[in-house]
């Protein structure tokens, strides 16, 4: 203890001698007895009193004597009653009155206590609730229990509103119990020592309980040390409270053993903080007045007959120190200066959160002006004002806005002015000009008096909110009790012989990591890179599954997912595969082939897996998916997974439950089979397995693990590798899951009458709700929970108005949102409310949000104790009749379907999506419903993928064509109802609407040839001057009509789009969305007898004008996408053939991207960016290049890599091709030749050097 006793905290500690048992019992002890109605009259004191008969000694509650209480002589904010309980008590309760038959009573008072008389504190409620509501009438009595108890010897009630028809009149009890300690008082080279009887330690049990109190902000209270080298102690920084703990074991790693905690703040304000360190095992809960932190500690501690050293009292001395709180931006306190002395100086101590605001201003007399001292972003500025002048200034410190004591000294003499802060003189300027330096006479402290009273005051950035202390003028400290008896200069809104100040940081309500910073009266988050948003960075900013972004039309690739929206998990980064349905994969360190050999059920090898997000966040993941996989390979060559004389496991696999799992892929876990088992083709039929088999030849078990609750998979362990020729090796896929559970969790509500009720919603401090609604009645309650005072509500107030109405207990609140259109119209829409320590929030679909603030230092907890109605409310009216679906408090959601199963009136699920989700589907896909969400059906238009926005390219080579034959198709399907079958002999196309693009650099060419069986055609060709023509024959015996554009050359290399619109003789031309124009056809008005439509060269001979034969022959070299003609797209038949169709290509014709660049293979781009072993439900069509957004300067940066490593890529290119061959042939037929699986083996193991690490790095 020798190096520590002389950092010991100047400071009293008491040591309690209170029973533990009320300690855990959380004060349920009897402590409620009357404290006042016995105390002598001298006990009582106040600010005033209106008569002798209205003095402070006849405020007894209940009592007539005198007038019937206590009334000031003037009833202003500033007058006070106070009880001194004779010594310190636990007081639990107060109890007001009005006085006796009168209309004099307060309606609302502040609560103050003190050990000394001196200093006193505010008593605060919830944290955050300064006032207590008084009383209505004159004599009945309102009760207040103190959670927490107040432990003082001094008490006072401020008013701070009455009867406006009457006066300040009070009469008061106080409740509770002795409290008695022992304490010591400690000068800061002081210590107490206590040795141990080692004997009465317990090895399981420790507890440390103390109180202390302080004025200074740095210091040990406690420090301990074991015999084990094991130390705990307890220090004061910077008015904040630090609890270092080091196991002193060493053969834990040090990160381990050290434990440093931060609790508490502004504790060095001579008032009693109590510490609480409670050890049960390793588990440790360190409280710091009502503040707690739970840990587990690493290693073995323990927490101590009584000596002291140096100056110890066992008493309980008490330093007068009278702050004064300035309490708004009015406050202000004038003192004059008395001195008479030819200088400006003043010097006191400061306090605050706040950046800026007046510390002093003095007048000086001669000349016209001033010297201000101010806060300017945290700095301290001292400016000599002068009129005509330029300023001088003088700027010291920083951060003074920390909260923490800060002394200052300003000095002007003559013409020199100097000022210190901490104890540090900035440097001193000289004043302008000769003039000496006489005081104007007084001195105003934290800002300026209204200009009415003809102050010359200034205060350029607004008033001081905070504290200050051993102010003096001209070294005469300043007696703040004649300022507040009136004796002595004059103030405005300032609370004298208190410092109220608070820290709005502790405890942070800042979620997700959100950095908390605070002024005097609020507290602001700042959400910067925590993934969340909002006053309090509560709402998460990213979709809670790959389901959730597909239906905002987002395509695959890479996206942040927060599984449990504004819950404790962190988002993740992931694959999202977005096809039909909306695929989540979810990668892990072990996607290599890992061979595994020399092990024995006495020397097993585990392998790990590794995943990119946490088990908590896989688990929520998995939990809100419908579907899971993992596809699992076991290659095997004499090693079995079952040992086939007792049936134990040889090879094992371990999933998120940790628990052991023998079955493989494809097989339920009761099973115990794997795939080969299932389908009765295993190589060996006395087995289910094919490893089971003990062959000295490679083979395989390859599987889907489906059984979610069991995934992912975390661990293999392998056994039988031990024997002669025996080897494994495996090979996981990653997670795969599909869907949203939560998405489309719905409910239909038949009747105003009928509702869903769950348990009560707690979301005492922060609160989120969020769901989808819809319906056509125009008003009805979404959701209800009441509790005695407080409520939520979300209601359709009307069609266009919907509304969040709540009441924490400051009176009721709304808030609403009206829509220009209307909500009832059928159609999704989504509400999302939060309340918090802040403010209240209301979002409908995109419109503009609408917020409610919280009041200042209101109530902040929202009790609820009803359950939660949703659909309707308590009283079964004004229910809500319509859809809601996706229904999320605080993240988690309300399984509304399991729910609506067993409630009369309310159906599970709701249909109608493609009302609302129509849209998504793009160029000319058609939405049908599922009876769980929506998809696209794409057959009839010219582009693919999960939303019809993947378009159909195609490269055309020389001379190559696609041919569409529309009589062929009327013979194969003319008894069908489908569009393509109306083109035929017998019908005449009076319209019809053709839409392309191309990319060429070749003149003449043709782009679309549409012919008939009458010598009727049109053609689409870019003319050999690059103009792009349409002609129109619809009359064989007439010219063709000619549309020219020869406003640029066509054949630039450029994609153009084309669209062509005919309604009999009217054609509406548009290209690349910018030249439109509008032809009257003169040759006809009808296609009679539609043939073919080509693409590329026409290969038989037609009868056609020059210009069309000429570009028929040359054909089309380039790009074509996106072709359609009506409801008929050539190049998705030709390329993605759903049905036999009469499509004929000739030539070369391959799928490839019209948005890539000339010269670049847009397919082999999307295979760089793609997994292997995504197990087929990647949609390999989506370019992930569009998902990762690369920069272009690395890009451009890797074209000379990329060239080299291309070259080097052919020269295996042929070898890989066999051994991928080769194991698509093993895959097939494993059952019937092993040597095919140890082909595929020895290829993967052969190649896993060259390929696995570029795909390693490209993924991490």
């Amino acid at each position: 203890m020798g190096s520590v006793t002389g950092a010991v905290l100047k400071t009293l500690l008491l040591l309690s001698t209170q029973n533990w048992n009320r300690v855990e019992a959380g004060n349920s002890y009897d402590c409620d007895d009357p404290l006042v109605s016995a105390l002598p009259q001298a006990s009582f004191s106040s600010s005033s009193e209106l008569s002798s008969s209205h003095g402070p000694g006849f405020a007894r509650l209940n009592r007539r004597d005198g007038a019937g209480g206590w009334s000031p002589l003037v009833s202003n904010k500033y007058q006070w009653l106070q009880i001194d309980l004779g010594e310190r008590m636990e007081v639990t309760a107060v109890a007001t009155q009005g006085g006796y038959g009168s209309s004099n009573w307060v309606t609302s008072y502040l609560l103050m206590f003190s050990d000394s008389g001196w200093n006193w504190k505010q008593y605060r409620q919830e944290d955050s609730i300064w006032g207590f509501s008084g009383n209505a009438n004159a004599d009945s009595v309102v009760y207040y229990r103190l959670q927490p108890s107040i432990k003082a010897r001094f008490l006072r009630f401020i008013p701070l509103e009455w009867n406006p028809k009457g006066r300040i009149g009070m009469r008061i009890e106080v409740f509770g119990c002795a409290y008695r300690s022992e304490v010591v008082d400690l000068d800061g080279k002081s210590s107490l020592l206590y040795r141990f009887d080692q004997k009465s330690l317990s090895p399981i049990k420790d507890i440390i309980s103390l109180k202390f109190k302080t004025m200074q902000s740095d210091g040990i209270l406690l420090h301990r040390e074991g015999p084990n080298g094991d130390h705990i102690t307890l220090q004061l920084r910077r008015g904040r409270l630090f609890l270092l703990i080091n196991s002193g074991e060493a053969k834990l790693p040090s990160t381990s053993t050290l434990v440093n905690l931060t609790l508490g703040s502004l504790l060095d304000d001579q008032h009693w903080h109590s510490v609480l360190i409670q050890r049960l095992g390793k588990q440790v809960n360190f409280t710091v007045d009502e503040h707690r932190h739970h840990f587990h500690a690493q290693g073995e501690f323990n927490l101590m007959k009584l000596d002291y050293e140096g100056n110890v009292s066992f008493s309980c001395s008490q330093p007068q120190s009278m702050p004064v709180t300035f309490l708004s931006s009015r406050s202000y306190l004038a003192l004059p200066d008395f001195s008479g002395e030819e200088e400006v100086s003043a010097t006191f101590q400061f306090r605050t959160w706040n950046k800026a605001g007046l510390l002093l201003f003095s007048e000086l007399q001669l000349i016209s002006g001033g010297i201000l001292l101010f806060l300017s972003d945290g700095k301290l500025k001292s400016n000599l004002y002068q009129p005509g002048k330029l300023p001088s200034d003088i700027t010291a410190g920083v951060g003074l806005n920390d909260g923490q004591w800060h002394s200052v000294s300003l000095s002007a003499k003559k013409n020199h002015l100097s000022v210190a802060v901490d104890g540090q003189m900035a440097s001193a300027a000289p004043l302008l000009g000769p003039e000496q330096i006489y005081s104007g006479g007084t001195y105003y402290f934290g800002g300026c008096p209204d200009k009415s009273f003809g102050s010359k005051c200034k205060s350029p950035l607004g008033g001081f909110q905070g504290c200050m202390r051993l102010i003096s003028i001209s070294g005469k400290v300043v007696d703040l009790i004649s300022v507040q008896q009136g004796s002595l200069g004059n103030f405005s809104d300032l609370q004298i012989d208190s410092c109220g100040i608070s820290d709005r940081c502790l405890p942070n309500y800042c979620e997700h990591g959100g950095e908390c910073s605070q002024s005097w009266s609020t507290f602001h988050c700042n959400c910067t890179n925590t993934g969340y948003r909002g006053a309090t960075c509560h709402n998460s900013i990213y979709e809670q599954s790959c389901e959730a972004y597909k239906h905002r039309g987002n395509t695959s690739g890479f996206y942040y997912i927060d599984s449990d929206g504004s819950g404790p998990l962190e988002p993740f980064l992931l694959y999202c595969n977005m096809t039909e349905t909306a695929w989540t994969i979810i990668q892990h360190n072990g996607s290599d082939l890992t061979r595994v050999r020399n092990t024995n059920p006495e020397n097993p090898y585990a392998g790990f897996f590794e995943y990119v997000a946490s088990m908590e966040q896989l688990q929520a993941a998995i939990n809100r998916a419908e579907h899971c996989e993992q596809e699992f390979t076991y290659y095997c060559k004499k090693s079995r997974l079952v040992n086939k004389q007792d049936g134990t496991p040889l090879s094992w696999w371990v999933g998120r439950t940790n628990e052991t799992q023998t079955y493989w892929g494809g097989s339920s876990p009761d099973l115990q089979k794997c795939t080969c088992g299932l389908e009765g083709n295993c190589i060996d039929s006395q087995y289910y397995c094919n490893c089971d088999a003990d062959r000295n030849e490679w083979t395989n078990d390859t599987g889907l693990l489906a059984y979610k609750e069991h995934l992912p998979v975390t661990k293999i362990v392998i056994t039988d590798t031990g024997r002669l020729h025996s080897e494994a090796a495996y090979k996981l896929g990653p997670l795969l899951c599909r869907g949203d559970r939560s998405f489309w969790n719905s409910a239909s509500f038949d009747t105003e009458a009928s509702y869903l009720h769950f348990p009560t919603f707690h979301g005492e401090l922060s609160a989120d709700v969020s769901f989808f609604f819809k319906t056509t009645a125009s008003s009805g309650v979404f959701l209800e929970n009441l509790g005695i005072t407080d409520f939520i509500r979300i209601e359709l107030r009307s069609p266009t108005v919907v509304t969040f109405s709540f009441d924490v207990g400051n009176g009721p609140f709304e808030i609403s949102v009206q829509s220009p259109t209307h909500f009832n119209d059928n159609q999704w829409h989504h509400v999302r409310v939060e309340r918090n320590m802040k403010e209240a929030s209301l979002q409908v679909d995109q419109l503009t949000p609408k917020t409610q603030p919280a009041p200042a230092d209101g109530h902040v907890l929202l009790q609820l104790n009803s359950q939660l109605f949703v659909g309707g409310t308590a009283t079964r009216q004004r229910g809500f009749l319509g859809c809601i679906r996706s229904l999320q408090l605080n993240g988690m959601t309300l399984d509304l379907e399991e729910r609506a199963q067993v409630t009369p009136e309310v159906q599970p699920g709701c249909r109608g999506h493609c009302s609302s989700y129509g849209k998504l589907c793009r160029n000319g896909g058609k939405c049908r419903e599922r009876p769980i969400g929506f998809f696209c059906d794409c057959t009839f238009s010219a582009y693919t993928g999960p939303f019809c926005s993947n378009e159909i390219s195609a490269y055309f080579g020389s001379g190559s064509s696609v041919i569409y034959n529309f009589q062929e198709n009327y013979l194969l399907s003319k008894n069908s109802s489908s569009h393509a079958a109306s083109f035929h002999g017998d019908m005449k196309l009076s319209r019809e609407m053709i839409k392309f693009s191309f990319r060429t650099m070749r003149t003449p060419s043709l782009l679309l040839f549409v012919s008939s069986f009458y010598q009727e055609y049109l053609s689409v060709i870019i003319a050999k001057n690059g103009s792009l023509q349409i002609r129109y024959k619809l009359n064989k015996y007439q010219e063709p009509d000619v549309v020219n554009f020869d406003f640029k050359n066509m054949a630039d290399g450029q994609l153009h789009h084309v669209m062509i619109n005919r309604e009999e003789g009217v054609v509406f031309i548009e290209i690349d969305d910018n030249t439109r124009r509008q032809v009257h056809l003169s040759s006809g008005t009808e296609f009679s007898a539609v043939k073919s439509l080509v693409l590329g060269r026409i290969l038989e001979h037609s009868d056609v004008d020059q210009e069309t034969a000429l570009a028929g022959a040359q054909g089309f070299t380039g790009c074509l996408s996106a072709v359609q003609l009506s409801n008929v797209a050539p190049l998705k038949a030709a390329l993605h053939p759903s049905h036999p169709d009469p499509v004929t290509v000739t030539g070369h014709v391959t799928e490839s991207s019209c948005m890539a660049q000339p010269g670049t293979d847009a397919t082999s781009r999307e295979r760089t960016h793609s997994f292997a072993d995504h197990s087929g439900t990647i949609d390999d069509r989506e370019p992930l290049a569009n998902a990762i957004k690369s920069d272009s300067a690395v890009i451009g940066g890797l074209i000379a890599v990329v060239i080299f490593i291309l070259l080097c890529i052919t020269a295996i290119a042929v070898r890989i091709y066999q051994q991928k061959s080769l194991y698509k042939r093993s895959e097939a037929k494993r059952s019937e030749n092993v040597d095919s699986a140890e082909a595929v083996l020895k290829s993967e193991l052969n190649i896993q050097n060259a390929v696995n690490e570029n795909q390693k790095e490209y993924f991490f």
